[in-house]
């Protein structure tokens, strides 16, 4: 059920951007060649010849142990929906576990919301540094269980790009919303458009949104094709000082760079259904890998807990076989 289209955006798409969800690799992967010299992307320039998956020291299928830890949780704890995405970056592995079903995505918008801002940026060349003023009002962030540490102060002027870092990092709601109401509808929508997603609000459903389809938002960052390289740099440089110590973060170790995003959402008559999701980029040494999870249930806190132990399971199995290596 993927919404994505066949979008091409140059280069960068040639080598097939969004291959589907899978556990097994072709005969005759294609090699990808990548421009390399940046920290935190690696852009895509072409699709080289065949190579042969096990000479290339591929990963192993790990797939079998996250749901085999999925089902157990399902039966022994109050959450009932998880969503796995997850893919070597550099042409590896990829597998979804459910990862067709759909879920509010919350504060993961605010990734598309920065990706509009940096597209309107390469023609409005003045737009990251002009001033917003924030006059105060209704605290946005008040009904978050996660709250951000820092958050705006009223009265004050703050830059464009001062914004998209405070709503990235501190996944300040206030932040979000000056942002969405200083930019044209229709440049938000076109990020949506242009990698064939659904249009969030277009319908009154909240579950809109599935782990295969978010998983997109950071692979087009990484292979930087679709902002320019030094935009998809800044916006991966944001998401790495996500203040959100829990979920992917708290399953690798505390020198392992994760860039991500993390939304939670609360729903149904008296707050009962919760929903918690973290997505990011885990930049294990030459083998960085991208990890989603949407997950729901009755307690945010079996849920952040899921997720970090689903990320502890990948990351086992990535140093496992690439430790020294």
């Amino acid at each position: 059920m993927a919404v994505l289209a066949l979008v091409m955006f140059g280069l960068g798409f040639a080598g097939g951007w969004f291959s589907g969800v899978k556990a097994n690799r072709e005969a005759a992967p294609l090699q990808e060649l990548r421009l390399g010299g940046y920290a935190l992307i690696n852009p895509l320039l072409e699709c080289d010849t065949a190579r042969d998956a096990l000479a290339a020291g591929e990963l192993s299928p790990f797939k079998y142990k996250i749901e085999q830890f999925v089902e157990q949780l399902k039966r022994r704890a109050p959450v009932s929906d998880i969503s796995v995405y997850f893919r070597e970056m550099n042409n590896g592995l990829s597998f979804g576990i459910g990862a067709t079903g759909k879920f509010t995505p919350a504060s993961l918008v605010k990734v598309p919301l920065m990706m509009a801002y940096y597209k309107a940026a390469e023609s409005e060349h003045d737009l990251l540094s002009r001033g917003i003023s924030y006059r105060g009002g209704t605290d946005q962030n008040a009904g978050q269980t996660f709250r951000p540490p820092v958050t705006l102060e009223p009265g004050r002027s703050y830059t464009v790009d001062d914004l998209i870092r405070a709503m990235i990092v501190h996944s300040d709601n206030n932040a979000y919303f000056l942002l969405f109401g200083s930019l044209d509808p229709r440049v938000q929508k076109r990020v949506y458009t242009d990698l064939g997603l659904e249009i969030p609000k277009v319908r009154t459903r909240d579950d809109y949104m599935s782990v295969q389809e978010y998983a997109a938002f950071f692979r087009i960052l990484y292979n930087a094709s679709y902002l320019t390289r030094d935009h998809s740099e800044k916006a991966l440089q944001y998401l790495s000082e996500v203040d959100f110590p829990y979920g992917i973060v708290a399953g690798v170790p505390p020198n392992v760079t994760v860039a991500h995003k993390f939304g939670e959402r609360t729903l149904g008559e008296h707050g009962e259904i919760k929903q918690l999701h973290d997505c990011g980029i885990v930049y294990y040494p030459n083998h960085p890998y991208l990890l989603c999870v949407m997950s729901r249930g009755a307690s945010f806190e079996y849920l952040d807990d899921s997720i970090r132990e689903i990320s502890r399971i990948a990351f086992e199995a990535v140093d496992g076989q690439y430790r020294g290596k």
